[in-house]
C-alpha cells in the first residue's frame, strides 16, 4: 500500500492494438486502450492514479501510483499484434503493514498491538507464553491483532514481541 506499482504487458513488436482491463474489487471496471494506426490512446472510468507507465507504442506497461487497498483486483492486458493475440492477466493483492504498539496493561502485563495489517498478523513472543491472539476485523479489509502475554514464570524483566507479516517483520521490548 502506498507504494506505485508497475503491471508490464507480453513484449510484442508491431503492435496493432493495446488493451488493459481492470475489475477491481471495489467500485466498477475500467480500461485503457491504444490503437496504433490513428496514435490515440482511450481510458474509460480509470482514475487517475492509473495510466500508461510510458508511452504506449514503445512499452503498454502500466503503473498504478499511491497503490491502495481500492486497487485490489484482476488486470488483463491484452495484444494485438502482427504475429497474433497475447494477454496476461494479474490478479493484485495490496499488503498493509501493521503497526506496532507494546505497552504494559494496568496488571503490568505486557500488551502487544499489530493494527490494521492486511492479512492479519502473526504475533508471537520471544519467551515461552501461553497468550491467544485476539482479531478485530475492519470495514476496509485490514486486521487488528491483540496479544496479551502470560509468563510460565514471574521473574521476568523485559519481554519481547514478534510481528511476523509479508510485508515486513518487527520486533519491540518492554519491561512492566
Amino acid at each position: 500500500v502506498g507504494n506505485s506499482s508497475v503491471l508490464t504487458c507480453p513484449p510484442k513488436s508491431n503492435i496493432t492494438m493495446v488493451t488493459w482491463k481492470i475489475s477491481p474489487k471495489v467500485g466498477g471496471p475500467c480500461t485503457l486502450g491504444y490503437r496504433a494506426d490513428q496514435n490515440k490512446t482511450d481510458r474509460t472510468n480509470c482514475s487517475d492514479s492509473m495510466n500508461w507507465k510510458f508511452r504506449p507504442d514503445r512499452d503498454p506497461a502500466l503503473e498504478i501510483r499511491q497503490v491502495g487497498i481500492a486497487h485490489e483486483g484482476h488486470y488483463t492486458c491484452e495484444v494485438v499484434a502482427t504475429e497474433g493475440n497475447f494477454h496476461r492477466t494479474y490478479h493484485l493483492i495490496v499488503l498493509v503493514p501493521p503497526r506496532l504498539t507494546l505497552y504494559c496493561d494496568d496488571q503490568g502485563t505486557p500488551v502487544c498491538k499489530a493494527a490494521a495489517g492486511k492479512p492479519a498478523a502473526q504475533v508471537s513472543w520471544v519467551l515461552e507464553s501461553n497468550s491467544t491472539p485476539k482479531e478485530e476485523g475492519h470495514d476496509n479489509g485490514t486486521v487488528t491483532v491483540l496479544s496479551k502475554f502470560t509468563a510460565y514464570s514471574t521473574n521476568m524483566t523485559n519481554t519481547t514481541c514478534v510481528v511476523s507479516h509479508p510485508a515486513g517483520n518487527q520486533s519491540k521490548s518492554i519491561a512492566c
